[in-house]
């Protein structure tokens, strides 16, 4: 039986969610910490743990089947892979920032400054598709630095929480693009039986990660508006109880509106609801 390969990074910011992730999907690995590729024992796939910016390349060329890596990193290698599923972590935004003590208000009003980033062609792609020509300067690391250091008029690089530009006097000024961790294969791999599989896998731990198990009780009377408020994976189940009249309804609430339709059930008479955690849900 073929292995596949997988790769994902070996430090950084999607290390911990991807081994996380892979360690869900019910796969036992060990020694990722101290190893460039680890043996998976109970699936037949193996891990390469890389450089984030090596990790398309690799999938592109086949060295590898599947990857883990940023969507950022993808565009900016402008490689030729094929997405398979977006993972819902490691997200950020790459953003143009500029001194707290420039005004500037429109994209065009950047025309004939500098800016200093690690990611020049999505950079340039932007500013071709605003109609800025303004002078690009790559450089690797520490880019938030440049300003201060009279390197550049202004930066492009990736925000998460904005913390990093304040401590060095700068602000937001516009949006390149929005990124997150993305399950990447070479093309045509998503055909292939073994692919499909830990897909699928993937897959379902993703859906476990937005929904929570409910089980709550409702008296008869209450059950029709009851069941309208929960459509759960296909329908709610519901059980009788000994106390006559009574029934539970099982069922599933997306995370994403979870204290809303919780308030909507406790007004429809819902009482003694209890809340779990979903391992998996396999559709």
């Amino acid at each position: 039986m073929k292995t596949l390969k997988i790769a994902i990074q070996k430090s950084g910011r999607l290390n911990e969610k991807s081994v996380e992730l892979l360690k869900n999907c019910g796969l036992s690995f060990d020694n990722y910490k101290s190893s460039l590729i680890s043996g998976v024992s109970n699936f037949p796939l193996e891990i390469l743990f890389l450089r984030d910016d090596d990790i398309p390349e690799y999938v592109q060329d086949g060295i590898a089947d599947l990857g883990i890596v940023g969507e950022n990193v993808i565009q900016e290698t402008e490689v030729a892979v094929s997405y398979l599923q977006r993972l819902g972590f490691g997200k950020c935004s790459l953003k143009i920032a500029i001194p707290n003590s420039y005004h500037l208000q429109h994209v065009n009003e950047l025309s004939g400054k500098s800016i200093a980033t690690t990611y020049p062609v999505i950079l340039g792609k932007f500013l071709k598709e605003q109609g800025v020509e303004a002078d690009i300067r790559t450089i690797s690391g520490s880019v938030e630095i440049s300003p201060g250091l009279g390197l550049s008029d202004a930066i492009c690089d990736l925000v998460s929480t904005g913390g990093t530009l304040k401590s060095n006097g700068l602000k937001p000024f516009c949006d390149v693009m929005s990124s997150e961790a993305v399950l990447i294969g070479r093309p045509g791999s998503e055909n292939e039986e073994l692919v499909q599989e830990l897909i699928q896998r993937v897959q379902s731990v993703l859906r476990a990660k937005e929904t929570k198990y409910v089980v709550l009780n409702v008296h008869k009377e209450n059950l029709k508006s009851i069941i309208a408020l929960l459509p759960g994976v296909k329908s709610p189940s519901v059980v009788s109880l000994a106390e006559e009249g009574w029934v539970a309804v099982h069922t599933v609430i997306p995370e994403s509106d979870f204290w809303d339709r919780i308030s909507q059930l406790k007004q429809a008479g819902a009482q003694g609801i209890v809340v779990m955690p979903i391992e998996k849900i396999i559709l």
